[in-house]
């Protein structure tokens, strides 16, 4: 079976790179906007499952990966900031807070058209932050593509007093642990 990813995320193709297993990409086309009422969480689980099956009917024999990040605190959703403003203004929120990153994970197998669900919660605690810290930040790293505006894969590490999850690689958009799972569990020899 082929291995797909749907998404076009370069943090996430470089993520699934470490399983050294070949897999083609495919972009999903769907409005990834909340639902009414619907949780952080739900809105993850929902958006992963609907980009792998956005793209099933191109591979009518393949293991499909969906994954979606929503990055909250209270009630307030932190998504791609798209601008440097927002960048600055979503750090200066997240100041000295925690911030918790639900990363969801689907697996579709388009043989049978059942699927694997996972959501890998991260917390992630943000230090006081100094606004020329946020500026100096969002213009090294221009960090205008990731939820919540910090790549801890990067020097956004540097913003942050602590994480805590069960995979690192949640945080950066693909979990691997789940993922490495969800393959075993379709009979795909790893490593």
């Amino acid at each position: 079976m082929k291995l797909v990813l749907a998404s076009t995320s370069a943090y996430r193709r470089e993520l699934l790179k470490r399983f050294d297993l070949p897999f083609e990409i495919a972009r999903p086309d769907l409005d990834e906007s909340p639902l009414n009422g619907e949780s952080p969480r739900a809105t993850a689980e929902r958006l992963a499952v609907a980009k792998a099956r956005a793209v099933a009917s191109q591979f009518p024999d393949a293991l499909i990966i969906g994954s979606d990040q929503v990055a909250c605190m209270d009630e307030q959703r932190f998504g791609k900031p798209g601008t440097v403003e927002r960048a600055i203004a979503q750090l200066q929120s997240m100041s000295g807070r925690t911030v918790i990153f639900h990363t969801a994970l689907a697996l579709l197998n388009t043989r049978t058209g059942s699927h694997q669900l996972e959501n890998v919660p991260t917390e992630v605690r943000f230090r006081t932050l100094a606004d020329d810290e946020i500026v100096r930040y969002v213009h090294k790293e221009r960090p205008l593509d990731c939820a919540g505006s910090a790549k801890s894969e990067g020097l956004g590490i540097t913003l942050l007093d602590a994480l805590s999850g069960d995979d690192p690689n949640a945080l950066v958009g693909l979990p691997l642990i789940a993922l490495a799972r969800m393959l075993r569990n379709e009979g795909i020899a790893l490593p």
